[in-house]
């Protein structure tokens, strides 16, 4: 067992842009990498063979508060785990369920001891405190666990936002103090990434950056961006942020976004993602294209026997037609879903591959460039 380990390949000169490598326990990770969301221990639609495969994910994210409530602790422990629980042998990051337990605005108490809350399934009430939410990703057994952190909303006053942050660096310290108290489980080893916070105010994230950073944790997170701020304030905060953390460790950007976020984000300094965009907006007739956005549900694809999109390297993409996965979708069969959510995936994964190549070669921001263009058009 040993500690995550993070390489860095030579530096792309025009650019933040990274290529590098994570080693964990599960298995080396090349970044940049695009982390898809398997909320409930499931990627939705999509099987895990299908994701290792075709899609050919190296990690993918489960989240804490919706298998705290179901299956439940118990379960995952006498499973030995979600890696085992799931049939999953390669990384898994969880979240700390700080999001969601956040996004209960009307059925949940922010206090300094944690968050009361109601479950959404059954009403019931709980704690998630920062030592409980340590306990809980040790026993899911995630190879990253996250720390828990306030997410404030946009737009938050300023006097809000500090307040949130100092909270979360509170909590942060407790994470930390519960963490390296406790032993991993399973066999294998867990790390802890702290997160920075500070809603759009840049001495706020200049500040978390700067405690964050003093964890000199094994990698770090950017939280609560992608929450309703416009694009380019989202650019400018990422490359603050990734100028004020530490340069031989992992940054992960959480919960973004579209592709052509993914690849801004790479170039100010980011090498992990995760969004639920490609999975859901593909559940909802969206696809993600390597010549632009389809809205597969309208009726211009009816007859267009063409593939998907030859331009993914995906056997599905190739195999199946715009029409069919249209008529799919218009008849609400299931493997419409599962076909989009794969195709979209693969687009996902295939742009970070190919995102990782420009940087090694020192040709990304042009490269860069030219992709977001094309990608921002609707077909």
């Amino acid at each position: 067992m040993a500690a995550l380990r993070f390489e860095l390949e030579p530096g792309c000169p025009d650019s933040g842009a990274r290529a590098g490598k994570m080693i964990t326990d599960h298995g080396e990770i090349q970044t940049p990498i695009f982390m898809p969301v398997g909320t409930a221990g499931s990627v939705k639609t999509v099987p895990q063979q299908v994701l290792k495969e075709e899609v050919e994910a190296r990690i993918i994210l489960g989240n804490t508060y919706h298998l705290y409530l179901r299956p439940g602790l118990e379960v995952l422990e006498a499973a030995g785990g979600l890696h085992r629980f799931m049939g999953w042998d390669r990384p898994i990051l969880t979240d700390s369920g700080g999001y969601q337990v956040f996004s209960l605005s009307g059925t949940r108490k922010i206090q300094e001891e944690g968050v009361v809350f109601q479950s959404h399934i059954d009403g019931s009430r709980h704690l998630f405190s920062p030592e409980k939410v340590m306990d809980i990703q040790r026993i899911i057994g995630g190879d990253i666990i996250m720390a828990f952190d306030e997410c404030p909303p946009y737009p938050s006053e300023y006097a809000y936002a500090e307040k949130s942050m100092h909270l979360t660096h509170r909590w942060l310290d407790r994470c930390f103090s519960h963490f390296n108290s406790t032993d991993d489980k399973y066999g294998y080893t867990q790390n802890l990434f702290p997160i920075v916070q500070g809603s759009v105010y840049s001495d706020l994230r200049k500040a978390s950056c700067a405690y964050v950073s003093g964890k000199d944790a094994v990698g770090n997170a950017i939280g609560g961006l992608s929450v309703g701020e416009p694009e380019q304030q989202l650019y400018d905060i990422c490359e603050a942020c990734c100028t004020d953390l530490p340069v031989q460790k992992p940054r992960y950007l959480m919960g973004v976004g579209t592709p052509w976020n993914i690849l801004e984000c790479i170039d100010r300094g980011v090498d992990m993602f995760d969004c639920v965009m490609p999975t859901r907006n593909g559940r909802n007739a969206m696809l993600f294209t390597s010549k632009g956005v389809i809205n597969i549900d309208n009726k211009k694809w009816e007859k267009d026997f063409s593939p998907i999109d030859e331009g993914t390297d995906s056997a599905w993409s190739h195999y199946y037609s715009k029409a069919y996965l249209r008529h799919l979708v218009k008849s609400k069969e299931v493997l419409g879903l599962t076909i989009a959510s794969v195709h979209n995936l693969a687009f996902y994964l295939q742009l970070v591959r190919e995102a990782r190549v420009h940087i090694i070669r020192g040709d990304f921001r042009g490269w860069k460039r030219e992709q977001v263009e094309i990608l921002q058009t609707r077909l």
